[in-house]
């Protein structure tokens, strides 16, 4: 073979080989470090390499070999994506604007993205906000959109989706985001600290939605959100039916025959969006909220209890336990919404007697 000739013809050259190669690991370890270059890691090599009696290698080769190492570490693999199985959501660089018809002032519009990893199928949607609100009506929109939900969802490590605790480890998800997975019967799992590989077609997609979307509609003026949105829409009818460069047919088609008839069915009515607050029970056995009052039963006064509000519901609880529901009342401060089981047995003999 050609080693053994080289061997046999050119003996020196071949002992060159002999040369002590450098820790790899180490080297990779220390150039994480401040201050610390691979001129340093070299001179401390050779100094090593002669303490030890070694032959070391020159500055120019021991920087080749320690860039080969690197590339065998930059490898990567391609997953291949089932269908219906993950969503990616994000939150697009370049806003759009709006323009107030009052006053003429430009009001920026950010863009939602939700992305089927499988076919790439995309829904896009503008608000005012990036907020929680604004984070939580996105997703519900974009599941009634898809017409069904994924087993995973996969969103960036915004605030609206985890509570950050100073450590990268003590993560854990925002509890109505979780609310919201819980209710549609799907997973979060968020990406990585800056690892846009983790959703990399929501990163991929957030481009194209940037240039065939947003900067499709820089020439035209928008006077509310409602119609932006509606050329949002249309723009993404035409970008979802555009067909793949690399391969055959468009997102729609991938999505409506692969991965639509095994998405999980969407809930029978809609997720509320809800607050939490916590409240103390009085001597007449209700609980304020937003001027309003709701019983709970009597035997909880002066117990503080976790109140959680939709828009149409107030529910009641304690230590985890729903110990009252009630419809929200509207209108006029100051309206009473009472069980008669709240009440103690006295309270509810008095309400029974006649004039």
């Amino acid at each position: 073979t050609d080693a053994v000739l080289e061997q046999l013809l050119y003996p020196k050259l071949h002992n060159r080989s002999n040369r002590r190669m450098p820790d790899y690991d180490y080297i990779r370890k220390e150039l994480l470090r401040n201050g610390v270059s691979k001129k340093l890691l070299w001179t401390e090599y050779i100094e090593d390499c002669r303490a030890n009696g070694d032959e070391p290698l020159m500055y120019s080769q021991f920087c080749y070999h320690i860039q080969q190492d690197e590339q065998k570490h930059r490898a990567t693999m391609h997953i291949k994506r089932k269908p219906a199985e993950q969503i990616e959501v994000d939150w697009a660089g370049d806003p759009a604007m709006i323009i107030d018809p009052d006053t003429g002032e430009i009001i920026k519009a950010h863009i939602f993205v939700g992305v089927m990893t499988y076919s790439q199928y995309t829904y896009v949607e503008a608000f005012l906000d990036m907020k929680q609100r604004s984070w939580i009506k996105a997703h519900i929109h974009m599941y009634e959109y898809f017409g069904g939900v994924a087993k995973i969802l996969v969103p960036d490590n915004c605030k609206t989706a985890v509570i950050h605790n100073g450590k990268r480890k003590d993560q854990q998800i925002n509890q109505t985001y979780q609310e919201l997975a819980e209710y549609y019967g799907t997973a979060i799992i968020p990406a990585r600290v800056r690892s846009p590989k983790d959703k990399p077609n929501a990163e991929g997609t957030v481009g194209n939605i940037s240039t065939w979307i947003t900067a499709a509609l820089r020439n035209e003026q928008f006077f509310s959100l409602a119609e932006l949105n509606r050329a949002i829409r249309k723009k993404l009818l035409t970008f979802n039916q555009k067909l793949f460069q690399k391969k055959e047919g468009s997102r729609l088609e991938l999505f409506l025959e692969n991965e639509k008839p095994l998405l999980s069915p969407l809930p029978a009515t809609r997720f509320e969006l809800s607050d939490w607050k916590t409240a103390t029970v009085q001597f007449n056995y209700h609980i304020s909220v937003d001027k309003m009052l709701y019983s709970v039963p009597y035997e909880y006064i002066k117990k503080k209890v976790d109140v959680k509000i939709t828009d149409n519901t107030v529910e009641i609880f304690y230590n985890h336990n729903r110990i009252a529901s009630h419809r929200r009342l509207k209108g006029r401060p100051g309206q009473y919404s009472t069980v008669t089981a709240h009440m103690p047995e006295d309270h509810q003999k008095y309400l029974e007697w006649n004039g």
